[in-house]
């Protein structure tokens, strides 16, 4: 019995207790965000079990108990049953506890060869591949998406703006591509990060490594980690930059989305009238009847622009810090994992509208939008043999005298044209 009560403890405490107020600032949000990397802290244990077992500094006996306690976690965690029990800090002191609780010594051998920041590490590393995994499969539906819009509305006119105002011929094809393969670059920072998180920190310890005989090549492979982070020293250096390069990744795609929501707000307005959607997908006003309003898609420019913040936070948090652990590191959890939430929130919301999206095929045929056509009537005159600058001057000439009739149908050839 005063073994397990013992456990109730903080894995680094010693024989006097901590002072409450202090106990609650220093823990702070951790024990509700601790339960997002359980499953990964248990697929890291387990790896680590093996080793200890496959090393000799456990034996076959304790290794299999530490694995069927882990498989027993890993069940009660898939059916939302594992919680972090009042007097224990977070859910690696709580994974333990139970495998001491039901293993006695054994239980208390899964900590040998690792600190606790190596352990957090390595969970939120396996985290942050999977949530980017996550990613990148939305954002290739997204850019699926875009490329089918852009397709199911081929050769349809959209006025082009610059400056605010009325510009060249666009079209709508043209305008949805654009997102499909701004996401497509998006996809390569997703892919550098994921690349800088598939390295294996376990195994350095505090910080500076271990004096066990271990194995970090077992438990690289056994946790499908490309390869490992060698020096101990940078492995710990990786806590707060592997975020921060997530966090990368992620504000370039709230970047496009959040581009994308504003050209949706502009366009929904009455005043332009390109696009739409189904009066279920917008907002009404309180007083006005007649409104439709993009909330959703203001909130989504919203939420991105907050995302797009990140990195800058997160350098915030880590730039004025030497090398090794600080505890300030504890407070990355508190924003990268959210974002990852919001992220896939807003992604899942554009998949579930934008496949509803409706164009005005005619927009581009309102008397405003002659002007649009001006520099095609320029270069028709220069196919004709006129120089560019004689031609310009003669379009110039005709919009002075209100003069312009210009030809509103358009065919290009090149690769990224209105025709191609």
């Amino acid at each position: 019995m005063k073994l397990i009560e013992n456990m109730k403890t903080k894995l680094w405490e010693k024989e006097s207790k901590t002072d409450a107020l202090i106990e609650k600032f220093t823990i702070g949000n951790d024990q509700s965000l601790d339960l997002l990397i359980a499953p990964f802290d248990v697929i890291a244990s387990k790896a680590h079990a093996k080793m200890l077992g496959k090393v000799g500094l456990i034996t076959d006996q304790e290794c299999g108990q530490l694995l069927q306690g882990l498989n027993e976690i890993e069940i009660l965690l898939h059916d939302g049953k594992f919680q972090i029990e009042e007097g224990v800090e977070d859910i690696h002191s709580q994974i333990e506890f139970y495998l001491t609780k039901k293993y006695g010594d054994t239980g208390k051998k899964i900590h040998t060869a690792r600190s606790r920041n190596d352990q957090v590490l390595t969970a939120i590393k396996l985290y942050l591949k999977h949530e980017l995994g996550e990613v990148t499969v939305k954002t290739k539906q997204l850019i699926q998406l875009f490329y089918e819009l852009s397709q199911k509305h081929n050769g349809i006119l959209l006025p082009g703006y610059t400056h605010f105002q009325i510009a060249m011929p666009s079209s709508f094809d043209l305008w949805l591509s654009a997102y499909a393969e701004s996401l497509e670059d998006d996809m390569e920072l997703v892919k550098a990060a994921y690349k800088i998180c598939d390295k294996n920190p376990l195994g350095s310890g505090a910080g500076y490594g271990s004096s066990f005989p271990i194995d970090r090549e077992f438990t690289t492979k056994e946790m499908d980690f490309a390869t490992l982070n060698k020096s101990s020293v940078y492995a710990q250096m990786t806590r707060g930059k592997s975020e921060k390069v997530a966090a990368i990744a992620l504000s370039s795609i709230a970047h496009t989305i959040s581009k994308f929501s504003y050209d949706v707000c502009l366009y929904l307005c009455q005043n332009f009238g390109f696009i739409s959607f189904p009066e279920n997908l917008t907002t009404g006003s309180s007083i006005m009847p007649h409104k439709k309003n993009p909330d959703v898609f203001e909130l989504l420019r919203a939420k991105c622009n907050i995302l797009q913040g990140l990195p800058n936070q997160l350098t915030l948090l880590t730039n004025n810090l030497p090398s090794g652990y600080h505890r300030d590191m504890q407070l990355t959890k508190e924003l990268i994992f959210p974002a990852f939430t919001t992220m896939r929130e807003c992604m899942d919301v554009l998949l579930h509208v934008l496949p509803q999206l409706q164009v005005n095929e005619n927009c581009i045929n309102d008397k405003k939008y002659e002007h649009c056509f001006s520099v095609e009537e320029v270069n028709k005159l220069v196919l004709s043999g006129i120089s560019f600058r004689d031609a310009y001057q003669i379009v110039v000439g005709k919009i002075k005298n209100n003069d312009l009739d210009p030809e509103r149908s358009i065919d290009h050839s090149h690769i990224g044209s209105i025709g191609n």
